[in-house]
């Protein structure tokens, strides 16, 4: 049996005398989307933090296709767009797509470039304008398209519908699937539990460092006794 693409088991994560992460774990298969939930300080960031190894974990262990998530060679096989990304302000955005797909050793191919903007209806003449004149939506649209593009096996996400319109929203939920039809492991982090109803294959609740629950949707609303992933969000920490 293949490995997940991501396997977190026991992390533990403590900054001087506060502690974040208590033995949380998680797993991420090919081809699933898991949404991590939380209130602000729950620890999704810091977990995420340890995923990616920019913070060294106190206890537990990380694996990203079977392999030590310390290693570059596990971590190659990873792509993550965080909440309040930023390219360098003095690129144009057609600039920064192909700076980051050189970064990756890959060619621009103008078919998939295409395929990317027309997904999120990102206008190609914006493209020719440099970053600083972007609006945060237009920003976030351009790192969506970008980390599409590269194609990685596991996409992790940080609030990545942060600071889109409606209609963005919804090009960005069905970009979405389409990474799971592509067999691409998605592990998101969402303040917005209708998206994560709509979009999650599983979800993982953390609470003060804690799971507090891990399954399906329709698992928590049953296990909660709740009508709506709200209510049974809510009931998880009573």
């Amino acid at each position: 049996m293949s490995p997940p693409a991501l396997r977190c088991a026991g992390v533990a994560k403590s900054y001087r005398r506060m502690t974040v992460l208590h033995d949380a774990s998680l797993e991420v298969g090919a081809g699933e989307c898991v949404g991590l939930v939380g209130v602000n300080g729950a620890g999704k960031t810091s977990l995420l933090r340890c995923v990616l190894d920019l913070v060294a974990v106190d206890r537990g262990t990380i694996e990203i296709f079977g392999i030590d998530h310390r290693q570059p060679t596990a971590r190659a096989a990873l792509a993550f767009l965080p909440e309040r990304f930023a390219p360098p302000w003095y690129m144009t955005g057609a600039e920064f797509i192909r700076h980051l797909l050189r970064l990756h050793g890959l060619a621009p191919a103008p078919a998939g470039v295409e395929e990317a903007l027309r997904s999120l209806e990102l206008d190609r003449e914006a493209l020719q304008r440099q970053v600083r004149h972007y609006s945060k939506g237009m920003t976030q649209k351009l790192g969506l398209a970008a980390f599409l593009l590269i194609g990685k096996p596991l996409c992790v996400l940080d609030e990545p519908a942060s600071g889109l319109d409606p209609k963005a929203r919804a090009l960005f939920k069905d970009a979405l699937r389409g990474l799971g039809r592509q067999g691409r492991a998605v592990l998101f982090t969402s303040h917005n539990l209708q998206d994560v109803e709509e979009l999650c294959d599983r979800i993982v609740v953390l609470h003060g460092g804690h799971v507090r629950f891990s399954g399906t949707p329709s698992d928590c609303r049953a296990r909660y006794d709740a009508g709506s992933l709200e209510q049974a969000f809510l009931r998880c920490f009573e």
